[in-house]
């Protein structure tokens, strides 16, 4: 798989995206019980949580689909990254369950635009040859995330700096980090080439796409 080096930025650059939205999702599996403590309900209650953010998850993939048609693949992937992070980190100052649950719902919308956004700027960057391999590496950032949550609950949950003890809201800040990665895109990442090329060229209007008066009497959409 031979990739240039800003292709190779373009896969890494998704890749994370996929990760760090996947991260911020499964870090909540290991809260459930903490959440529901401080909020003197039970967990079935909070683990709704889980079901807003994946129910809604395909109003993020509409949205974010029909802006990146419409502004670009690279811009509409840093603000999706944005979003995810600032709502991911929002949820640590839940004064309620009602607010939580709200906020987690809006963070599966930003999710939910992730991976369309992430994996079409990948793909419509890398030669055809490339794309099998490829679109098997986006999608290990997946268990990829879920293993990262795992690893930094183990390490940071519970601990104490000082008088500052790691808990479930310090660990929800911890989504302000995939914001960094809007940086390395910004600087790094170019935008697909397949939407560059088509911002460049006319689109057809309807007769000319069905070829003509004659061409729309065989084709009844013309």
């Amino acid at each position: 798989m031979n990739l240039t080096t800003e292709q190779k930025k373009t896969v890494t650059a998704s890749f994370l995206g996929w990760t760090l939205d996947a991260f911020d999702f499964f870090l909540l599996t290991f809260l459930l019980t903490d959440i529901a403590s401080e909020f003197q309900t039970d967990v079935p209650a909070v683990s709704k949580a889980l079901f807003l953010t994946l129910a809604t998850r395909f109003i993020g993939a509409f949205i974010f689909g029909m802006l990146a048609d419409k502004y670009g693949r690279k811009p509409m992937l840093m603000l999706n990254i944005v979003s995810y992070s600032v709502i991911g980190a929002l949820a640590a100052f839940s004064p309620n369950l009602g607010i939580f649950l709200a906020l987690r719902a809006l963070f599966g919308i930003a999710m939910g635009g992730e991976w369309g956004l992430g994996s079409s700027l990948a793909m419509e960057s890398i030669p055809p040859s490339a794309r099998g391999m490829v679109s098997g590496i986006l999608q290990c950032g997946y268990p990829a995330g879920y293993l990262l949550a795992a690893v930094v609950y183990g390490l940071l949950y519970g601990q104490k700096i000082g008088d500052f003890t790691f808990g479930w809201r310090a660990m929800f800040l911890l989504s302000f980090a995939p914001a960094l990665i809007v940086l390395f895109i910004r600087s790094n990442v170019p935008e697909s080439p397949a939407f560059a090329d088509a911002r460049t060229q006319a689109r057809p209007g309807i007769l000319e796409s069905c070829g003509g008066t004659g061409a729309s009497r065989s084709m009844p959409w013309c």
